[in-house]
């Protein structure tokens, strides 16, 4: 496709309502001003859309999200929400500063990295009757490291007064974690800025109970 036309094309993210990557690109897109179309791919009806060969030459991993944008397909949230920060006008994504810059991605590393993918659906289908507990753990010890760090670098937001990608891994893991029923009290800094930041209207519009494919029973 030639590359002028594929920019004029809205992009299509792959996604599932409740993956907590796929949030983070809804975010990203939301925060951008950019429309897009949805493709849900079900992680649990037929054994999981994802394991489909059609899908699989999409996103070789078997995992959402996929994006198809500007004629390539991406996969990884944070290679895709950084590409829209990249090539998208708007709203800065990650600071210019270079040490805050880092800030963001440490931490969003240490969300991306070391909690998400030790609670994410491959994961916990392998566990067993210990999944909650299993779940619980990594989160708890993740937010135990991630609330000092925050406590040091959080203005409004994750990392100072400027919404961030910090902001944007934030805010699914939270949700994660209060699925899997962990004592958000426990980290107050955790929680005061995910109260801000669900109050935003990209997060809003982002958020699980609102998409294409929320189920009813969960849908507000």
């Amino acid at each position: 496709m030639h590359t002028s036309l594929a920019c004029l094309m809205k992009p299509v993210l792959y996604g599932y309502f409740r993956s907590s990557c796929s949030w983070r690109v809804r975010i990203a897109f939301a925060l951008k001003c950019i429309e897009y179309d949805q493709v849900p791919v079900n992680l649990i009806k037929d054994g999981g859309q994802q394991l489909t060969d059609q899908y699989k030459a999409l996103n070789p991993m078997q995992q959402v999200p996929a994006v198809s944008i500007d004629g390539i397909t991406l996969s990884q949230s944070m290679a895709i929400v950084q590409y829209i920060d990249e090539t998208r006008p708007g709203l800065r994504l990650l600071p210019a500063d270079p040490k805050q810059r880092a800030q963001v991605r440490m931490i969003c590393d240490l969300i991306a990295s070391g909690i998400q993918p030790l609670q994410n659906l491959y994961v916990i289908q392998k566990i067993g009757a210990e999944k909650v507990q299993w779940a619980q753990h990594f989160i708890n010890r993740g937010f135990e490291a991630l609330e000092p760090i925050l406590k040091q670098t959080a203005g409004t937001y994750c990392v100072g007064n400027e919404i961030s990608m910090a902001d944007i891994c934030l805010v699914p893991q939270v949700y994660n974690a209060e699925r899997f029923k962990v004592d958000i009290n426990h980290f107050p800094t955790i929680k005061r800025l995910n109260q801000t930041l669900i109050e935003l209207e990209a997060f809003k519009v982002s958020h699980p109970s609102c998409q294409p494919d929320t189920p009813d029973d969960v849908r507000t």
